[in-house]
């Protein structure tokens, strides 16, 4: 076969999206041709999965969250805060209303301030919470089409793309953290992967092809790749990292190129100005909000993670085959391994069974080049090694220590195991690269008489295996609602009982109106905070009322039935007699007003 039918026959393999629209007038059917389009029913069929994978979050959303009462009523605070200083206040965005009087408090912990769209439509509690609920189906949808448009896009067929976004969206180990939005918000990382080769007209099936060019597409991928930081450090730094890699790698294949054929390849002016263009958006972003993190660090000498944090969240090698507690499948059959991790939220790994066996045959049968099916094994090896953290070789370097001993910002990412997003992905493309030869291998076999019914059903096996595996059994807990004394109270406030995740909540419901309370939790404890809580313990009494004063707080909510076991317990009994303040019950909620 010569090498233009070979060409030929490649380009009547790409997806589509790829074929350019008939000239003409379309027809009636060809107005809603749209609605079979390959792109319409990947997005519809990944907002289907999500809500049946992540069942029952959308039953009750303004009521209920997935996971448990705390980061997850943190984040809604989050989203809804974000959305209301860009609409009200932006000048204002780091300086939130909680931590008073604290300064930079937005920064605290990952902000998901790419939500921040979200975060402007409807208000108060309720609304976060349906927020908070819609926006975790929509992430789970996000995931499945990055995923699936990155395989799609590196070569590998449809039912390959498919089994690729369903493994990768609702792994296992994603069920670990139901309750971490920012960790699951990985989608982006794919989708900008997906649209920077699209950009470059590369992919690992055909490899380089300039004519497929696409310096739009080029430019979509680095504004996701910056929205995707924005959404936090936590995932987006090795994001970071890794495209400055991909850049100098392939300047250096560039110039090897031209260097041994001595004339300089195609690249085109368009696309290098896309490039400058869109990494000029990443680079400012990432930059940006990395100057906002060191201030926070400037302030709070404490926020500074040691790596102590991180050799206490290593995994051990038998996390990576070990799935959390809410896997419906996995679960219960793997509660003795779950045993032997001391902290299996961040340990327990499995990216899924079906996955790996896929992934293993795709080294060997695949639509992919050897050469290219080596590298993604050499990147699966890699991630997985950086994941085991100081765990492997007993110290961890080389390995994950050594990048946090020398990448900045490196060092505050303390779970290595969460390099999981990567091998997860490179596991997914090396299955998807298998699963297109098996598509195509039964559609071959599939017109022989009867089997051609059996094929729709044989097909479907590893997207029911994937699928099945990501089956969840997450708790959907109901979420206190604020009491009425919330509204009652002049704000900046403190509600008590003050300390530990019942602080998350309070945070939550101050998204009615955004008052100022000195409470807040975070991952580290800025110093006003253990002032008030050890002045206000005896409160109401002569010493924490002047104490509040003298930093402006205004007024006191306080629980006391939230209050057993803590400082305030009894409170209702505390007198107030000449301390130059009154107090009012609400509801059984007490209000001071100072």
């Amino acid at each position: 076969m010569t090498t233009g039918s070979t060409d030929a026959r490649a380009s009547a393999e790409i997806a589509d999206h790829d074929q350019a629209p008939a000239a003409g007038r379309p027809g009636r059917g060809d107005r809603w041709r749209w609605l079979r389009h390959e792109w319409t029913l990947a997005v519809l069929g990944g907002v289907l999965l999500a809500v049946v994978l992540t069942w029952p979050t959308i039953r009750h959303p303004a009521s209920t969250v997935p996971g448990d009462i705390g980061d997850p009523t943190l984040q809604a605070w989050q989203m809804a805060w974000a959305g209301h200083a860009v609409l009200n206040n932006p000048s204002g965005l780091w300086h939130s209303n909680t931590f008073f009087p604290e300064t930079y408090t937005f920064a605290y912990s990952d902000t998901l301030l790419g939500y921040a769209p979200v975060g402007m439509l409807g208000s108060g509690f309720e609304a976060a919470l349906v927020r908070y609920n819609v926006m975790y189906v929509l992430l789970h949808a996000l995931a499945f089409v990055g995923a699936y448009a990155l395989v799609r896009q590196l070569g590998a067929g449809r039912l390959g793309g498919a089994v690729a976004g369903v493994a990768w969206a609702f792994a296992p180990w994603r069920l670990a953290h139901s309750g971490h939005l920012n960790i699951l918000s990985s989608g982006g990382i794919a989708l900008c992967l997906a649209m920077l080769a699209r950009g470059h007209g590369w992919s690992l099936r055909y490899g380089y092809r300039p004519e497929r060019r696409r310096p739009g597409w080029a430019l979509a991928g680095w504004l996701v790749a910056a929205w995707q930081v924005s959404l936090g450090f936590g995932i987006g730094l090795p994001l970071v990292y890794f495209l400055l890699a991909a850049v100098l790698v392939a300047a250096g294949c560039y110039g090897w190129s031209w260097w041994r054929r001595r004339r300089r390849p195609e690249f085109g002016r368009r696309l290098l100005v896309a490039d400058l263009a869109g990494g000029a958006v990443f680079g400012a972003v990432t930059l940006l909000l990395g100057l906002v993190y060191l201030r926070v660090v400037d302030l709070n000498p404490q926020a500074e993670r040691t790596l102590a944090w991180t050799e206490m969240f290593s995994p051990p090698p038998i996390g990576l085959v070990t799935a959390p507690a809410d896997s419906w499948l996995w679960g219960e059959r793997h509660a003795a391994a779950r045993e032997q991790l001391s902290w299996p939220p961040e340990m327990a790994l499995l990216p899924g069974m079906t996955l790996l066996a896929l992934a293993a045959a795709g080294m060997f049968v695949s639509v992919y080049p050897a050469r290219h099916r080596i590298a993604l094994g050499l990147g699966v090896l890699g991630t997985v090694l950086l994941g085991l953290g100081a765990t492997l070789g007993g110290d961890g370097d080389p390995g994950y220590l050594t990048l946090s001993k020398h990448l900045p910002g490196w060092d505050a990412l303390r779970t290595p195991g969460r390099m999981m997003h990567w091998t997860s992905l490179l596991l997914a493309v090396l299955a998807a690269g298998t699963v297109t030869v098996f598509a195509r291998a039964v559609r071959r076999w599939s017109p022989r008489g009867w089997l051609r019914l059996l094929a729709p059903a044989v097909l479907l096996v590893p997207l029911a295996l994937v699928g099945v595996e990501g089956v969840n059994r997450t708790p959907h807990p109901v979420v206190p609602t604020p009491p009425a004394a919330m509204r009652a109270a002049t704000e900046p406030m403190l509600v008590l009982p003050a300390g530990g995740a019942v602080d998350l909540i309070f945070m939550l419901w101050t998204t009615d109106g955004f008052p100022r309370v000195t409470n807040g939790l975070a991952g580290f404890e800025p110093v006003t905070q253990a002032q008030t809580r050890a002045a206000t313990a005896a409160f109401p009494d002569p010493g924490s009322v002047a104490y509040l004063r003298s930093i402006g707080v205004r007024s006191v909510v306080a629980l006391p039935g939230w209050a057993a076991g803590t400082p305030w317990e009894g409170i209702a009994a505390r007198p107030v007699d000449g301390l130059g303040i009154t107090r009012e019950d609400i509801d059984g909620v007490l209000v001071y007003h100072l």
